[in-house]
């Protein structure tokens, strides 16, 4: 068996593993430092819309020698305008400049084929009116409400709500962290980075939908024991599940950095490039908020229920009263060590043993 896989066999038998939840306010303080940072940064910076949403014109020229910045001086005493210009594959340039009208692209396309000194026909140029961007964003915003709804419906009938609620802030969380550093690096947002913002929800629901599971499985007739407390079972669905999430993440932002970063380097900025970085970025932060946000908080949201606190009540005391018989001392075990620490544990078991021998 390979490493990763023994390693995952072991996580899986609860023989190691980390405390996910009891050291889940680190990760939620990390998580609000994060949330913050991104919303300061839109209110402060806002985003780099792109031209489907501010209105403009896009030009694209054939197969030319001059450079990026050379190009971007031509177009920018043309037209007056802040202008974005890139290098395609192919050696040709796709140049964007925001706020023109039909009369001004076309003055503007005529200076620039005089600028590169090509035949004014062989540059294609693409009026984008703003009104379009704004129906495609009111689109999305639906298309988000309503995957919203149905994703806490679903996962309320499934599940329970509070795995519903944890689902929902993660989401959320995502989405944040996301739009956050699109304003903080400057990416420019187009209808490719709406498309793979909603592409991303899918992915960061499915690892959190597989600890899901996992808990519920674990958790059946939980009352019914008193070994766990709600939290051992969280943190063990967690660590059961861990090699399964980081190989899923894994496998699924591997093609989409050759998208980003090969595809980007060798065919040019577009509508792939766009759609791969927000892909990129969500699918980090979805495989981050599926294991240290959304389980830890179902078991916070679950220990505030009277069954599950006279459980844990119940556990403590076990585990409290089992190791005075063991040592003589007043001291308690933690609530989240048996559900990580099985070698101990069993060491434990068998120096009591020993003693009892």
């Amino acid at each position: 068996m390979s490493k990763l896989g023994d390693l995952g066999a072991r996580l899986h038998r609860g023989e190691i593993g980390y405390d996910f939840i009891g050291n889940r306010k680190l990760w939620y303080g990390l998580s609000i430092l994060i949330t913050i940072t991104a919303i300061a940064a839109l209110a402060v910076r806002g985003l780099n819309m792109g031209i489907e949403f501010q209105g403009g014109a896009v030009f694209t020229t054939p197969k030319t020698d001059v450079s990026v910045s050379q190009a971007q001086e031509y177009v920018e005493e043309a037209a007056g305008h802040e202008t974005i210009v890139q290098q395609l594959g192919n050696g040709s340039l796709r140049i964007q400049v925001g706020g023109l009208d039909t009369e001004q692209s076309d003055q503007v396309r005529a200076e620039l084929a005089k600028d590169l000194k090509i035949d004014e026909s062989k540059i294609a140029a693409e009026l984008v009116g703003p009104s379009w961007g704004e129906q495609i964003a009111n689109k999305a915003w639906t298309g988000l409400a309503v995957f919203m709804v149905l994703v806490v419906l679903y996962l309320a009938i499934a599940f329970e709500w509070r795995m519903a609620v944890a689902a929902f802030v993660a989401l959320v969380h995502d989405i944040t962290i996301t739009v956050g550093i699109y304003s903080l690096v400057g990416f420019e947002v187009t209808v490719g980075t709406v498309i793979g913002l909603l592409t991303i929800l899918g992915y960061s629901l499915y690892d959190t939908v597989v600890v899901f599971d996992s808990l519920k499985e674990s958790t059946k007739d939980i009352t019914k024991q008193s070994r766990w407390t709600y939290s051992d079972l969280a943190n063990r669905s967690i660590n059961g599940t861990l090699v399964r999430s980081i190989n899923t993440t894994v496998v699924a932002l591997l093609p989409v950095a050759g998208l980003l970063f090969i595809g980007g380097g060798v065919l040019g900025a577009g509508m792939l490039n766009d759609i791969s970085l927000s892909l990129f970025v969500g699918l980090a932060a979805g495989a981050y908020s599926s294991i240290f946000i959304a389980t830890p908080l179902v078991a916070d949201l679950k220990e505030r229920e009277p069954a599950i606190k006279a459980l844990r009540k119940r556990v403590l005391a076990k585990r409290a009263s089992a190791a005075r018989g063991e040592d003589g001392t007043e001291d308690g075990v933690e609530a989240g060590e048996a559900a990580v620490v099985g070698p101990r544990a069993a060491a434990r078991r068998g120096r009591a043993q020993e003693r009892r021998g």
